[in-house]
């Protein structure tokens, strides 16, 4: 009996996640993500034939990538669950790839902690706690499943701990060109403000936090900035102000890049935490302890 079916390839994310340089950013412009739809299990067979055909042209991405892609999710959104092995040859003959192109998808998932392969068992799912979390196509995949509403206020929560403390660590350790590019981000960020540009706000936006943790001088904070970015990228909704342009959120970035210029950590970390304090018809508006 065959185990593995899939849904319609779901739309994969820039394969490098770059965010562009001083030079591209002010004139940068893009059209609003799509939210890809829950990963399914499916039984049927139905359009089957073509989907190897159509992931060749998905955003760039080849079989190999488009493969991670729609595994990853449907692991994550718990389709694939530890019940169910991963048959290397089921998977080729369904998705229309490989050998090659599935073992390497699977080295990749394996990579990312949500599959194993052992001898005489097979290829399973590993469970959440062995998931490289911090992974940012996990975050994704997390982001736009069934997970959702967790792994957002999971993000927030991290975001809450560590960016106020690099705030703090970064204050007068800008470089001019450092302190000159924040300056210039917050520019942007009013004049994307001005003109309702979601899109040029939130990358402008990325970029600022990204600097702030690069700033502190701390590598292991400053290893979290992808994390950061992939998480305004994929909050949408009301997850913090940020994401949302307002006159008030351009004040406070301009507090912080201020602070940030001047040394004065205390106002760098003030400046921060009412940042990530998010809008006031959204509760809580900062973490607070769960019940277990």
């Amino acid at each position: 009996m065959n185990t593995l079916a899939h849904p319609t390839m779901t739309p994969a994310r820039s394969a490098d996640g770059a965010i562009p340089g001083p030079a591209d950013l002010d004139r940068f412009a893009y059209a609003d993500r799509p939210t890809p739809p829950a990963p399914r299990w499916e039984g049927a067979e139905s359009d089957l034939a073509r989907v190897g055909r159509k992931t060749t042209s998905s955003r760039g991405r080849g079989l190999h990538g488009q493969l991670v892609q729609q595994l990853g999710q449907m692991i994550v959104s718990g389709d694939l669950g530890a019940d169910r092995p991963l048959v290397p040859e089921e998977i080729g003959q369904r998705f229309e790839v490989s050998r090659t192109v599935v073992r390497e998808s699977l080295r990749v998932l394996e990579a990312k902690g949500l599959v194993s392969a052992r001898p005489n068992v097979g290829t399973r799912v590993r469970p959440v706690s062995d998931w490289n979390l911090l992974d940012p196509d996990i975050i994704e995949w997390r982001a736009f499943g069934p997970q959702r509403d967790e792994q957002r206020r999971e993000l927030f929560e991290l975001r809450w701990a560590i960016e106020p403390l690099a705030s703090r660590l970064a204050a007068g350790h800008g470089r001019e060109d450092v302190q000159q590019r924040l300056a210039e981000l917050v520019e942007i960020l009013g004049h994307a403000c001005g003109q309702a540009d979601l899109a040029t706000y939130a990358r402008a936006d990325a970029e600022l936090h990204g600097l702030v943790l690069q700033l502190a001088g701390n590598r292991m904070l400053e290893h979290l900035s992808g994390i950061v970015a992939c998480a305004l990228q994929v909050s949408g909704g009301p997850a913090t102000s940020c994401e949302r342009p307002s006159e008030s959120s351009v004040g406070l970035h301009a507090r912080l890049v201020d602070a940030l210029g001047t040394g004065d950590g205390t106002a760098a970390e003030t400046a921060m935490r009412a940042l990530l304090t998010v809008h006031p018809e959204v509760e809580p508006s900062v973490p607070a302890p769960r019940e277990h």
